[in-house]
């Protein structure tokens, strides 16, 4: 019985890789990052986006493997340039600001590779408000897998955003800063702060809740953990062992507490897939599960914390904003989880269930097996 699951799970893997070379990775975002230096002299607004989406969005892969060479980036540069000044509007007090393009480069950020561009813009002056208007990927395929992370400083000031789907707009109306005042200057001690149209702490939630979605793996583990049959205190314990353990992870990875290379971290992730898999065909019963869950959802903490440790948070808005993320993460987690095992317990009365378990893990072991040998390869 078990030799002959798997040879079925030997067929599907061989076919899958022979069928799949190029199947996707488990996390298909879209990733830009802004940041925006406001000072008294000039502004400066420094916008980063990985290669496969300049690839996407405005081409320049002549060999077509996927990358950029520092010559095709140079090839593509007046290119680039048009379509990044055509999706990233500066506007103060409703004008479009004209730019200059200073520098484009090509740079490492974690396990992505970054074009950079740098634009300077003329100096802002305190009272006038200005908003950024995102329209990369506005429409089409990426746009509900692309994120911007916004970051602007203003002299002692520092504002996050995350603008995507819908919500592509922020705005702040500059006041003067402390370390503009003079002083003895009253006027400019009881001068309002700065105004923001964008919401910082729902931003994050929503990230959150947008990245456990779109993280197939981490909903694959999760899927894998349920379908076995198990009573109601297994199915709570081992979804509290995997929330407390990525919640940990996840803030000691964003904290800077724990660091690891991010190809072994997801290749793990990808190799948990896989051995919850196999537990669940050859395992004739599910003991200590919470336990396996626990140590597995230590490095999908630091899965789920890749994300925000590249936006390079400063230490007074990391707090809010990884409270947010977390708990958008959970959210999503419980809906699911609420939806499914009522689901799951209607399954369990069928008599066939423990063949549908055995089939239905053969094929997430396969995924997990790709995802495994993409990661631990590429």
């Amino acid at each position: 019985m078990k030799e002959s699951y798997l040879w079925k799970i030997y067929t599907i893997l061989i076919i899958a890789l022979l069928c799949l070379p190029k199947f996707s990775y488990a996390h298909a975002l879209s990733a830009a990052y802004t940041t925006i230096n406001i000072t008294d002299k000039q502004t400066e607004l420094y916008f980063s986006i990985d290669t496969l989406s300049v690839i996407e969005g405005a081409g320049g892969d002549k060999n077509e493997d996927g990358t950029l060479s520092k010559e095709e980036l140079k090839e593509l540069e007046f290119r680039l340039q048009e379509w990044v000044e055509d999706g990233i509007v500066l506007e103060v007090d409703g004008k479009q600001q004209e730019s200059k393009l200073k520098k484009v480069t090509l740079e490492q950020k974690g396990d992505q590779e970054m074009v950079t561009l740098q634009f300077i813009y003329p100096a802002f002056q305190v009272g006038q408000t200005v908003k950024l208007l995102d329209g990369i990927f506005y429409e089409g395929q990426n746009a509900s897998s692309y994120n911007n992370f916004l970051a602007v400083k203003y002299g002692d000031q520092v504002s996050e955003a995350v603008l995507h789907g819908n919500n592509r707009e922020w705005a702040m109306r500059l006041a003067e800063t402390q370390q503009q005042q003079k002083p003895g200057d009253e006027t400019a001690q009881e001068a309002p702060p700065s105004k923001q149209t964008n919401s910082s702490w729902a931003s994050f939630l929503t990230l959150g809740m947008e990245h456990i979605l779109t993280g197939y793996d981490h909903l694959l583990f999760l899927l894998a953990l349920l379908i076995r049959k198990q009573t109601i205190k297994q199915y709570i314990a081992t979804i509290t062992a995997f929330t407390i353990a990525h919640s940990i992870t996840l803030t000691l990875s964003v904290l800077g507490i724990v660091e690891l290379p991010s190809k072994f971290v997801e290749s793990i992730i990808a190799l948990s897939i896989c051995y919850v898999a196999i537990e669940n065909i050859f395992r004739k019963e599910i003991k200590f599960r919470w336990l396996i869950t626990f140590l597995f959802g230590l490095i999908h903490g630091l899965g789920f914390a890749s994300i925000l440790k590249e936006m390079n948070l400063p230490k007074s808005e990391l707090a809010i904003a990884l409270l947010n993320f977390n708990v958008g993460i959970e959210l999503i987690q419980l809906l699911i989880v609420l939806i499914l095992v009522p689901v799951l317990f209607k399954l369990q009365t069928i008599k066939k269930y423990r063949g549908f378990v055995n089939y239905g893990s053969a094929i997430i072991f396969v995924l997990g097996a790709i995802w495994l040998v993409q990661r631990l390869f590429s």
